[in-house]
C-alpha cells in the first residue's frame, strides 16, 4: 500500500472502531482506540438479573448440592476461584485454568477453546460436565420447583417456566452485568493525567511499543480472537507434558491451524486472578510478561521493564457495584 492507501485503510479502521465498538462518553481520541475502558452501566432487565444472580449461586444446579457457579468464579476473588485447577463435584480436579466471570460479556466466544458463542451456551457446560457439576437439568429442575418462592419469582419472568434456555437466560444476563468500571487505566483514558503512575504509564507506553494490543484489544483488554501459543517459540513443546487442554481451539475445529490457539484472555483485573495462563504455570505476573514477551513476539524483556508493565496492569483493577475489587 501506498501511504494514501494506508492512511484511508486507517481512517475506515478507526471510524468503524467509533461507531460499533466505542465506549459512549469517552474523549474523540479514546473512541478510536485499540483500547476501550469498561463501561459504566448496562442495560440489562433488572428482574432477570436478581434471577441470574440466586441461580450463579445456587448450589442446587450440581449433583450433590454442593457447588454453585460462583463455586469457580467467585466476586471476592476476582470472579475466579484463584486455583492452580477448579474443583468439581467429589473432589474431582479440571486440567485448564477457569477464566473469570467478570467483564465476560465482552469475549466474542466463550471458554479457552471457544465452544460457546454465547454466555448462555457457557452456563449451559458446566452444570452437564462430568467433573464440574455433574449434573443435567433433568436432575436440577426439580430440585429448583421445590422452592416455591424462587419458581414464583421465575414464573413471573419466565412463563413457560424452567428449562435450559431459561435458566441459562437468567444467568447469563446476571454475568452480562459484571462489568468492572473505573479502574486507573479507565480514569485515565476519561482525561485524568494523574489517574496513572509514572511507571503505570511507562508500562502502558512498553505494552504497546511490544503490539500487546494487536491482541489484548477492546474493552476486556483481550477475548476477542484466537492466537497461537507460541507464535515466535514452542511454548508447549518446551514446557513439556502437552495434554489435550494444550490444543485448545483445535479440540473444537479438528483443524491442525488451530492447534495450541486460544481464546486471547481478558487483563482486566488479572493483578486478583492468578495463576495464570492457560496451563496455570505461573502466579507471578512479571513471568507472564517474560514467557509471552518471548513466546508471542520474540523479544526479551529486562526486568525494570517488566515490572513498568506489572504496574501497568495493576492499573487495570475495576470497581464492582462501586467498590475497588480486592
Amino acid at each position: 500500500l501506498n501511504a494514501q492507501e494506508k492512511a484511508d485503510v486507517l481512517a475506515w479502521v478507526q471510524d468503524v472502531r467509533k461507531k460499533h465498538y466505542a465506549t459512549a462518553g469517552f474523549p474523540e481520541s479514546v473512541q478510536v482506540s485499540v483500547l476501550q475502558p469498561v463501561p459504566l452501566t448496562h442495560n440489562e432487565d433488572p428482574e432477570k438479573v436478581a434471577l441470574g444472580e440466586k441461580l450463579f449461586h445456587d448450589k442446587r444446579l450440581s449433583k450433590d448440592n454442593s457447588l454453585a457457579c460462583a463455586g469457580c468464579h467467585a466476586l471476592d476473588k476476582g470472579g475466579t476461584d484463584q486455583k492452580k485447577f477448579s474443583e468439581g463435584v467429589g473432589g474431582q480436579v479440571g486440567d485448564i485454568n477457569a477464566p473469570t466471570v467478570f467483564n465476560s460479556a465482552f469475549g466474542f466466544k466463550q471458554f479457552w477453546d471457544g465452544r460457546a458463542a454465547t454466555l448462555e451456551e457457557q452456563a449451559d457446560g458446566p452444570v452437564n460436565n462430568p467433573i464440574e457439576m455433574a449434573s443435567n437439568w433433568q436432575e436440577a429442575i426439580p430440585k429448583l420447583q421445590q422452592d416455591a418462592e424462587l419458581t414464583t419469582a421465575f414464573a413471573a419472568k419466565y412463563p413457560e417456566g424452567y428449562s435450559k434456555d431459561t435458566i441459562t437466560s437468567a444467568i447469563a444476563t446476571y454475568e452480562r452485568t459484571l462489568i468492572t468500571p473505573n479502574s486507573k487505566f479507565d480514569k485515565f483514558l476519561a482525561g485524568d493525567a494523574n489517574a496513572m503512575s509514572a511507571e503505570e504509564k511507562q508500562g502502558y507506553q512498553l505494552f504497546m511499543d511490544l503490539s500487546c494490543a494487536t491482541c489484548h484489544v477492546g474493552k476486556a483488554l483481550g477475548g476477542q480472537s484466537f492466537e497461537k501459543m507460541g507464535r515466535k517459540g514452542d511454548y508447549v513443546g518446551l514446557r513439556g507434558n502437552e495434554k489435550k487442554p494444550d490444543n485448545g481451539r483445535f479440540n473444537v475445529t479438528n483443524n491442525e491451524e488451530d492447534r495450541h490457539k486460544f481464546k486471547v484472555p481478558t487483563l482486566r483485573n488479572i493483578a486478583l486472578t492468578a495463576p495464570y495462563l492457560h496451563d496455570s504455570s505461573t502466579d507471578k505476573l512479571d513471568e507472564v510478561v517474560h514467557v509471552m514477551a518471548k513466546y508471542m513476539v520474540g523479544k526479551d524483556v529486562p526486568a525494570a521493564q517488566a515490572a513498568q508493565m506489572v504496574a501497568f496492569m495493576r492499573a487495570l483493577t475495576g470497581e464492582y457495584k462501586g467498590q475497588l475489587l480486592k
